[in-house]
């Protein structure tokens, strides 16, 4: 997975147990693409500062994931239902319920 992306799920999910100063700077920095010389003017710290910030929130997200494995549950669930709404689109389904199931489908892709 490309690190942008999963930097960006992980924060997703595991965000809100950052402290807000973390989530201020991580977002300026990963998610808002400011460089680390101009998010350590913003915040008064070091460009090393902000560099040391970003890597040590990258392990903190990633130990999260390691724990609770929310990030990998969720893509599971999305290709699953992914296959599910494949399946049901094949000939062996008569449309009515095959309208039914991509509808389940959306359901639970909107739900997640």
């Amino acid at each position: 997975m490309e690190k942008i992306v999963e930097q960006t799920l992980l924060y997703d999910f595991y965000g809100e147990l950052l402290t807000v100063h973390q989530r201020e700077v991580y977002e300026d920095v990963v998610l808002g693409d400011l460089g680390y010389s101009e998010a350590a003017q913003e915040y008064g710290v070091s460009r090393q500062g902000i560099h040391d910030l970003v890597k040590r929130v990258d392990r903190q997200l990633a130990g999260y994931e390691e724990k609770l494995h929310l990030v990998d549950r969720f893509l599971r669930i999305q290709k699953e239902v992914a296959q599910i709404r494949e399946l049901a689109s094949g000939s062996s389904f008569a449309q009515r319920e095959a309208s039914e199931v991509t509808q389940i489908c959306d359901r639970i892709l909107s739900e997640l």
